[in-house]
């Protein structure tokens, strides 16, 4: 066992002239100086590891489902960003919620696909039957309120459009607006 321990360790494996910075191993395992712990940090992209990793949870769910089916009294609340560029829906969807939206997977859904950078889906709105195909990075929330469960994603796409006003509300859309859940009821408290 190492006398010192993990930290004895490492700073025994400090390469010599490296001061208060780090170490990295070449393939031959020498050491070599590098800038600064600190700087080094900021090249983990922590916020994208963190991203991809949850990206990865939905992707291995809505697999699952593509292949079996829903089961128990699972089912989800996806939210994503409507003006992605690659997000491909329905005119009126868009143009109802051009920011943001949220679907509902659990009674009425078909064709559910799964790629390595997004989903379909057919959904029916109205009594009709159209297909989405969603990109991954374009995710705002996933929800499966059947077991509390929720994660919220920061989309990854270039927005340089001005900010946009909101849309004003008419009698026809205030019919859907009990539909909307808000994700607070499941945050912890």
């Amino acid at each position: 066992m190492y006398k010192n321990g993990v930290a004895g360790v490492a700073q025994s494996a400090r390469a010599p002239g490296c001061g208060s910075g780090g170490h990295r191993f070449d393939s031959d395992h020498s050491p070599r100086c590098f800038a600064p712990l600190e700087i080094m940090m900021d090249d983990f992209r922590y916020d994208e590891l963190v991203q991809k990793a949850l990206v990865s949870v939905v992707k291995e769910v809505l697999e699952r489902v593509s292949t079996n089916g829903l089961c128990g009294n699972h089912h989800f609340y996806i939210r994503f960003r409507t003006d992605h560029p690659k997000v491909q829906i329905p005119a009126f969807l868009k143009e109802r919620h051009p920011e943001e939206v949220m679907i509902v997977i659990q009674y009425q859904f078909w064709n559910l696909e799964v790629s390595s950078d997004g989903f379909s889906v057919e959904l029916s709105f109205n009594g009709v039957r159209e297909l989405l195909s969603i990109p991954f990075s374009s995710l705002t929330a996933f929800v499966d309120p059947s077991v509390k469960f929720a994660l919220q994603f920061t989309p990854s796409f270039c927005d340089n459009s001005p900010p946009k006003e909101s849309p004003k509300k008419s009698d026809k859309d205030s019919d859907t607006e009990g539909n909307i859940i808000s994700f607070d009821s499941f945050r912890k408290k």
